[in-house]
């Protein structure tokens, strides 16, 4: 019941409340009092719940947090109503991102295994501060207050993310910047960015301008899925520039959320040969003649396997690790996804390849690609990760996986002793239709609804002990195609995002015993301050009228059932 009457999500460990429910009032200028190595967290704290409340949170003064009552003024001497703490011996027990909040007649204090674990009790701090905390800039008359509370928390695992497919609708940096705000405000620290596909090339390459002269606009857009007749006639493009990626990173690694660029390769690659034609199969196709893609789906036109490929992507790489340092970004994604062998099959080229190299078939030089760039990126400190596809022709020694067709890749993986990261398509490919109404935007896929991505769980049964020891965290993956601005992608992430970050943070019963009534109980807490945030979510009655998109088609799966 203490946990329903918080509204915290994701659900702590633990959470005690005041039996007689006595609240801790603030000041009118509360200070705060930053022990060693909170630096961080306090000039969050300043700028974010200072935006809201219009506090200052000055400096406490000497002699701070041994205690007094609510309403101390600021200034010399002020006692702090806000502790921020580091305790690194809590990480040996707790692990390296828990926390603890305890909230008394002398105010709030917070204590952090590390600064990470510091990060989320403040996220927890301004949820238990009401919905307001999270607006930009005070309301007339607002008091502020907590309960008297003590809350003890920690994730179940170290992957908690999310993909942003930029490549299909470009989504522009101010919105990758508000995205790392809400991962971060539901306690989620993966931000895997999608950043080349056929349809764009989203990120600037110096040495290959044309990259994004060329690769980052395409001429039109399919409006709906590829059954739909209807086409959007505007062009479409961007892409974010070296100083952009470097401003994401640098903003997300202060809010302890790490960013994995992916380039996809060696299929999915249209956008990068239209630019480059020299890197397609010319010995097959006319690759002069390409152009960037403008339909959905899966695309024939891939990579040539040769050394002039690699050392073209050799060079996209050298640029890519200088924007994306190792200790924020340790993985790369490198795609190796639905990857069309047709070209291969046909090219003389390709096939001679094939003898030379003494690989198994197409598939051979699939994992060719993979393993060397498992390789040169081993060789600059970094890990090389990929959907379950690069298990195709053997796995890369070094490689960890991205299981999205089921759970079937990162079970072989894991007994494999390779590292996985869950994100099986049927369960929490955020895309996917939220019901099986006719009033769903542009449904695709399977139903997920928010209690099916409740129920979600990442380790499968199966799994021995140490294979499961190999399952990263589990990230939700949200595609793109008919989802061409941000209130579209709010109604299909919102409120199913919250209900992912409750399984990667806390949840450990199996699916069928969680309290899905009781998280619902939260959420009727949680939706205002998705209001307070802007999030053009999917309502629980489903979508308002300007919400729906009648008359444009989706993909729903031919003959599945609704829950399928």
């Amino acid at each position: 019941m203490d946990l329903i009457r918080t509204g915290l999500i994701p659900a702590p460990r633990a959470v005690l409340l005041d039996e007689d429910g006595r609240r801790f009032p603030f000041g009118p200028e509360p200070a705060l009092d930053a022990g060693p190595g909170t630096g961080s967290v306090a000039r969050w704290m300043r700028q974010e719940l200072g935006a809201a409340t219009g506090w200052t949170l000055p400096a406490a003064g000497a002699g701070a947090g041994a205690g007094a009552g609510a309403g101390t003024g600021a200034g010399a001497g002020a006692v702090a109503e806000l502790r921020l703490r580091l305790d690194p011996d809590a990480a040996a027990d707790r692990g390296p991102e828990s926390y603890r909040i305890d909230i008394g007649e002398d105010g709030a204090e917070l204590t952090g295994a590390t600064t990470a674990g510091l990060f989320w009790a403040a996220q927890t701090l301004r949820q238990l501060l009401g919905p307001d905390a999270y607006r930009k800039a005070p309301l007339p008359g607002r008091t502020w207050s907590l309960p008297y509370a003590a809350v003890a928390d920690g994730p179940r695992f170290g992957w908690r993310g999310m993909m942003l497919d930029v490549a299909r609708h470009f989504t522009p940096k101010d919105g990758v910047l508000r995205y790392i705000d809400l991962l971060a405000a539901h306690k989620l620290n993966v931000l895997h960015l999608h950043l080349t596909d056929d349809q764009g090339w989203r990120i600037e390459i110096r040495r290959y301008p044309r990259l994004t002269d060329v690769g980052g606009w395409r001429a039109r857009s399919r409006r709906g899925h590829r059954a739909s007749p209807l086409w959007d006639e505007t062009p479409h493009g961007g892409f974010y520039t070296q100083d952009d990626i470097r401003e994401i990173v640098a903003y997300a690694a202060e809010r302890h959320v790490r960013v994995v660029p992916e380039i996809d390769l060696p299929g999915h690659s249209q956008a990068a040969i239209a630019a480059y034609p020299e890197l397609g199969n010319t010995d097959v196709v006319d690759t002069a003649a390409l152009g960037v893609w403008d339909d959905w789906g899966i695309c024939e036109n891939v990579l040539a396997p040769t050394d002039a490929v690699l050392r073209f992507y050799e060079g996209v790489f050298e640029e890519l690790l200088e924007l994306f340092p190792a200790e924020v970004s340790p993985f790369v994604h490198v795609g190796g996804d639905e990857c069309p062998k047709t070209q291969w099959k046909a090219s003389p080229a390709a096939q001679q390849r094939i003898r030379e190299l003494g690989v198994d078939g197409e598939d051979g030089l699939q994992s060719w690609f993979i393993r060397h760039f498992d390789g040169w990126l081993a060789e600059r400190g970094r890990r090389l990760i990929g959907w379950d596809e690069i298990l195709e022709g053997g796995l890369a020694p070094g490689a960890a996986v991205s299981s999205w067709r089921g759970r079937a890749g990162g079970i072989a993986a894991a007994e494999a002793g390779h590292d996985v990261v869950m994100c099986p398509e049927q369960q929490v490919y955020l895309d996917h239709r939220q019901a099986d109404g006719p009033d769903e935007p542009m449904p695709i896929g399977y139903v997920r609804s928010l209690e099916d991505v409740y129920r979600f769980e990442p380790v499968p049964p199966k799994l021995s002990p140490e294979a499961a020891a190999h399952v990263l965290g589990a990230q939700a993956n949200m595609w793109t195609e008919v989802t061409q601005d941000r209130s579209r992608v709010d109604y299909q992430v919102f409120p199913r995002l919250a209900a992912f970050a409750e399984v990667v943070w806390s949840c450990r019963p199996a699916p069928e015993e969680r309290d899905f009534a009781g998280f619902e109980a939260r959420m009727a807490a949680h939706y205002p301050r998705l209001d307070a945030l802007g999030v053009d979510y999917r309502p629980p009655g489903g979508p308002l009228p300007r919400q729906r998109r009648p008359g444009v088609l989706g993909r729903p799966i031919e003959g599945a059932p609704p829950n399928v």
